[in-house]
């Protein structure tokens, strides 16, 4: 689909220039430097040659054909250009013009017309408000970005700043290059899962490399995402998590940012490795790219220093990386090759062993691998420093550790990860390492980061993968007498349901709901208590009143005519005196549940991953606990009971201070039913089951609010 986009055998410059600080400028003399094989045509109808080019006065006058174009004119322009390049049927269109969708309403207007004309004419556009595109493969560099290191990478990113900031430390920091760049924009036309499609497919990319602010389609990038990490590593930065940022990435991009909590289970569920710190971003790309990954989540530590062992080990720690004792095998051949001050179980501190002899390293690291129970190692300290720090001879003893590490590797197909000190001398043993793919990192955190991620990609990679879809499109469909409740309120024009009108849709869905009976008027509510048999609850009924208690619209453990005919009679004063144009519909009377462990249970429609369910410790506390976890609709039942396991306070459920122990087994099957409802009912917007009461056997569902979307 976008061959003749990313692979362009032909590019028209519109917008070209002879001024050099112009892009119409740099486009060709980069396409020239890069020495790109294709045509190169330039568009400028008040010049007649640039840089040896013969320029057009317009796309449709281009005599050859024509597959890319690049637009480097203002945006009101765009419409004009694109109504001539579907004439001369050109296949895509990359658009660096800003004002669109991300300045507000005019933008977005000038945008969906943009897009409405590409559409006609079937032009794939990049953008707008992109930095450009690159093939590095094929030399079609349309950034104007000098020197940028080819290899296996293919990057994504919504910021050309980002993007800079990544490749500068390509060519600085490392040996690996990239295969493509994409700036994304404003995803306006061509989509995140598109790319990941294009990239999962190409031959020349092994990593996909993402910068994301925003997304359009999130649950499409999340259906492709979860095919393509199986057979390629996915690393993505996700900014906008803070209120701040979220605004920032709105203005910059035009998208939504969703939830961070949502966004995080979602990438983790499709198996896309996740960062939270710029500096990490490369580098956890670089070692997926290099390395193998890392199959058991365990982790031995190489140290010449205690300290650094102790922060290594804490990091790893910190990540859920094992680090488990050495065999005795190992240990016993450790002591061999080291002084006895040295500790051997893990992390190893060679405790100056290596200080006349630094080609050790290689003899311990060897040893290590061996070692059954170890699926990575981590090397941290001065390694590629003893001949700067102590004696130049030493080098050669570092350059030959370095080509016996870096053989290991291979053999092995364990991973090692290095840290050293000295990064930034570039010694010529850590320029060897990266040679054979070791990637060195002169930050700790950094190197730990990415033990982290091939340990959590090896773990994806050797887990159960279900089969499911995220389409919610193909779920389940809605009970009839449910529709009849949707249609009715509808009606009424009212997008809140009734509170035993949610209780009736998870009924018609097979929950355990307790009996209720709608009360009109205190004879009512008197005769529904009698065949409670036991104490009631009474709520107010009223689509104008949906926070009941604060309207005094609750009573609570009544039991006897007399109480509950005064308790209806409270109510409904109270709810008049909260607001006296309220339509109230009656009092709920309700048998009294028995007490048990508060959870919630919901579900929203999130701005780009689309229907989400959420989880966790409910009542009055969940505004300040806030331990909740998301999923992105449809669970399975293994991830329901994962959902149970994830929240801090999962020990709770287990009972405490002699409590029976909560069912488990009915919570996942209530979350189970909840998704089973908003697959068959995409009209609702939000479902809130709060608080849930979890009992030692079964549950009770204490109070239940749907609301609708927008019709």
């Amino acid at each position: 689909m976008l061959e003749k986009v990313l692979n362009a055998e032909s590019v028209a410059v519109v917008g070209a220039s002879k001024n050099e600080t112009k892009r119409g400028y740099q486009t060709i003399r980069t396409l020239l430097e890069e020495k790109y094989e294709g045509n190169i045509y330039p568009v400028n109808p008040k010049e007649t040659s640039i840089l040896g080019f013969k320029c057009h006065k317009a796309v449709s006058e281009i005599e050859g054909f024509v597959d890319l174009a690049l637009i480097a004119t203002p945006a009101r322009t765009l419409p004009v250009v694109l109504e001539d390049c579907g004439k001369k049927g050109v296949q895509g269109a990359v658009i660096l013009a800003g004002g669109f969708g991300e300045t507000g309403q005019d933008g977005r207007k000038l945008e969906n017309e943009v897009v409405a004309i590409a559409d006609k004419h079937g032009i794939r556009l990049i953008g707008p408000n992109t930095s450009g595109m690159m093939n590095l493969k094929a030399g079609l560099n349309l950034v104007g970005m000098r020197d940028v290191p080819k290899g296996d990478i293919a990057l994504l990113s919504q910021s050309g700043n980002m993007a800079l900031t990544l490749i500068t430390e390509a060519r600085l920091k490392s040996k690996k290059g990239f295969s493509y760049y994409v700036g994304v924009g404003n995803e306006a036309d061509i989509k995140f899962h598109e790319y990941l499609e294009f990239f999962r497919q190409d031959p020349q990319t092994r990593v996909i490399l993402m910068y994301v602010e925003g997304m359009r389609q999130g649950r499409k990038f999340l259906e492709q995402a979860y095919k393509t990490t199986i057979e390629k590593p996915v690393v993505l930065l996700k900014s906008g998590r803070s209120a701040t940022g979220k605004r920032s990435a709105g203005s910059h991009t035009g998208a939504l940012a969703g939830m961070s909590a949502v966004a995080d289970g979602a990438f983790k569920r499709a198996g896309i490795i996740t960062v939270e710190k710029s500096d990490q971003l490369f580098p956890a790309a670089e070692a997926l790219s290099n390395l193998p990954p890392i199959k058991n989540n365990k982790v031995a530590i190489l140290a010449d220093g205690g300290g650094h062992a102790t922060i290594a080990a804490d990091l790893l720690t910190d990540l859920g990386v094992e680090i488990p004792e050495l065999g005795k095998k190992t240990q016993q051949r450790l002591r061999e090759l080291l002084p006895a001050a040295a500790s051997v179980p893990n992390p190893v501190d060679v405790a100056g062993g290596t200080d006349s002899d630094p080609s050790i390293f290689a003899d311990c690291a060897r040893a290590i691998l061996k070692d059954p129970n170890v699926g990575g190692l981590l090397v941290v300290g001065l390694f590629g420093g003893y001949g700067i720090r102590f004696a130049e001879s030493l080098s050669l003893m570092e350059e030959d550790a370095a080509h016996r590490m870096g053989k290991m590797v291979k053999k092995s197909q364990k991973p090692i990860v290095v840290h050293s000190l000295f990064s930034s001398a570039q010694p010529h043993s850590l320029d060897l390492l990266r040679y054979y793919k070791i990637p060195v990192y002169d930050s700790l955190d950094v190197a730990t980061k990415c033990i982290g991620v091939l340990s959590e990609y090896g773990q994806y990679l050797g887990g159960y993968h279900a089969k499911f879809s995220f389409n919610i499109e193909a779920g389940k469909k809605s009970q009839p007498e449910v529709q009849v409740l949707i249609d009715n309120a509808r009606q009424e024009k009212r997008r809140a349901l009734l509170e035993h009108e949610a209780k009736q849709i998870l009924t018609a869905h097979g929950a355990d709901v307790a009996d209720q009976l709608l009360a009109e008027t205190a004879a009512d509510a008197v005769a529904a208590a009698k065949a409670t048999k036991g104490p009631v609850a009474l709520k107010i009924v009223s689509p104008d009143i949906l926070h009941k208690s604060d309207a005094g619209g609750v009573k609570l453990n009544l039991v006897g005519d007399a109480k509950v005919e005064k308790a209806f009679n409270a109510i409904m004063r109270n709810a008049k005196r909260y607001d006296a144009k309220a339509d109230i519909r009656g009092v709920l009377v309700t048998p009294m549940l028995k007490d048990g462990m508060e959870i919630i249970i919901g579900t929203k429609i999130d701005d780009q991953f689309g229907p989400v369910i959420m989880f966790g410790i409910g009542g009055v506390l969940v505004e300040v606990l806030k331990d909740v976890v998301f999923r992105v609709l449809p669970i399975s039942r293994r991830s329901a009971r994962h959902m149970v396991d994830e929240i801090r306070s999962t020990k709770l459920l287990d009972g405490f201070r002699g409590e029976r122990p909560s069912d488990r087994k009915a919570v996942v099957k209530l979350l189970l039913t909840v998704s089973e409802i908003t697959e068959a009912c995409p009209d609702i917007e939000e479902l809130d089951l709060n608080p849930v009461l979890v009992h030692a056997k079964g549950l009770s569902i204490a109070d239940a609010r749907v609301i609708l979307r927008e019709a």
